[in-house]
C-alpha cells in the first residue's frame, strides 16, 4: 500500500540517495553526500516541509520538498514546491499524485494560500500529471533566474 507522511531525520540516508538521484536528473554535478547534507540543514531547521512517499514492500520510493515563501499581490503566504522526485522503478504507482495531494492537504493545514511549482520545459510526463490534476500553467509571468556566485 501507498502512503504519504513528513519526513523524519532517520529517513535521510535513503533520501539523500533519491534527492540525488533527482540532481542527476536535472543534470546537477555528482555529491550525494553534499546533497544529504543539504537535506538534513533544512529537516533540523525547519527551513522546508519534505513530504516522502512510501510503501511497505520498497521502503521510501519518492518525495516531495515544499519552501514557504510570500506572494506580496496576494498579501498571503505560499508554499512552492521544489522538488518533487519517484524513483523510476515506482513510477505509475500513483506516487507522484499521491505526493502532490500530500503537498496540497500539507498547504491548506499549514495556512498557505496557494503552491507554486516550476518543471523543465521537456518534464511532459509531470506536466501532464499537474494539468490533470488541477495545476495552472503561468501564462502571465516569465521566470527568470541569475546565478550571482
Amino acid at each position: 500500500m501507498l502512503s504519504t507522511r513528513d519526513a523524519a531525520l532517520s529517513d535521510l540516508p535513503r533520501l539523500g540517495e533519491l534527492f540525488e538521484q533527482y540532481r542527476q536528473f536535472y543534470h546537477c554535478p555528482p555529491g550525494r553526500a553534499a546533497a544529504q547534507a543539504f537535506l538534513q540543514q533544512r529537516l533540523v531547521t525547519g527551513e522546508s516541509r519534505v513530504i516522502v512517499a512510501e510503501t511497505a514492500a520498497a521502503g521510501v520510493i519518492g518525495f516531495c520538498q515544499l519552501y514557504p515563501s510570500w506572494c506580496s499581490l496576494e498579501l498571503a503566504p505560499i508554499y512552492v514546491l521544489y522538488d518533487l522526485y519517484v524513483q523510476p522503478v515506482a513510477r505509475r504507482l500513483g506516487a507522484g499524485r499521491l505526493l502532490l495531494l500530500s503537498a496540497v492537504n500539507a498547504a491548506r493545514d499549514d495556512d498557505k494560500q496557494r503552491i507554486d511549482l516550476t518543471t523543465a520545459h521537456d518534464n511532459i510526463g509531470a506536466q501532464a500529471l499537474y494539468e490533470s490534476m488541477g495545476w495552472v500553467r503561468d501564462q502571465v509571468f516569465r521566470a527568470y533566474s541569475r546565478t550571482v556566485r
